[in-house]
């Protein structure tokens, strides 16, 4: 009985930050992200600016969270439900791609919005380091880790690859305006993305190898 109301309260709480995010989103795409206040954002979404600052510390966080929300729990989930036969590092690096790739159609003018404004590319990467708490503890669960580090600082190590390739894919080439649109350095997003989590398989293969929960030789 007593997990009903806090499940409710939760899912509150979901429903007011998504109609924050979509709210800011939407303001943004309509006059740009400059002509937006965070009063703006408050009104649309039905609550008070004092209830605003409650989940989200400024207007860019706000609009880039309504593309990478739910991204950081995505991934670790990917990572957690892959086989144990499957090697980790593959499950970090598939689980990386799929879900820092692929927007989805809703979200493909927000991400050139993202990637044409200084202050909310600036977001973007912030945003990175969110993942690092709950890939730590699907990576933790996968090792069945005996200590408290080894975990922690693999995911610490993946979000700070991705945050060295997204800076990469987002900043504009040489003679070439912020204001262009989309601007990638060379190659792909993907490609970007694996290069820049390629260094860390030795380490991951290393803390695998090390697990009780290793299956064996593959």
């Amino acid at each position: 009985m007593t997990t009903r109301p806090a499940g409710l309260r939760e899912r509150k709480k979901q429903a007011t930050r998504e109609a924050l995010r979509e709210a800011a989103l939407r303001l943004a795409l309509e006059h740009g992200p400059d002509n937006v206040r965070v009063e703006d954002i408050a009104e649309a979404a039905g609550v008070s600016p004092r209830t605003y600052n409650n989940y989200f510390s400024s207007r860019e966080q706000a609009i880039v969270g309504a593309v990478t929300a739910e991204r950081e729990a995505r991934v670790a989930a990917a990572v957690a439900a892959r086989p144990l036969d499957v090697r980790l590092a593959d499950a970090v690096i598939e689980a990386v791609l799929k879900h820092y790739t692929d927007p989805g159609e809703h979200h493909r003018d927000a991400l050139l919005l993202i990637t044409t404004h200084p202050a909310l590319r600036d977001a973007f990467l912030v945003a990175t380091s969110a993942v690092s708490e709950p890939l730590a503890a699907a990576i933790a669960d996968r090792l069945d880790a005996p200590d408290e580090l080894t975990a922690p600082v693999l995911a610490t190590a993946v979000a700070a690859a991705i945050r060295v390739a997204l800076e990469h894919w987002l900043q504009p080439p040489t003679g070439v305006p912020a204001t262009a649109g989309f601007v990638v350095v060379s190659g792909s997003l993907p490609d970007l993305l694996r290069a820049a989590l390629t260094p860390l398989v030795p380490a991951l293969d290393a803390a695998e190898q090390g697990s009780p929960r290793q299956p064996g030789p593959r």
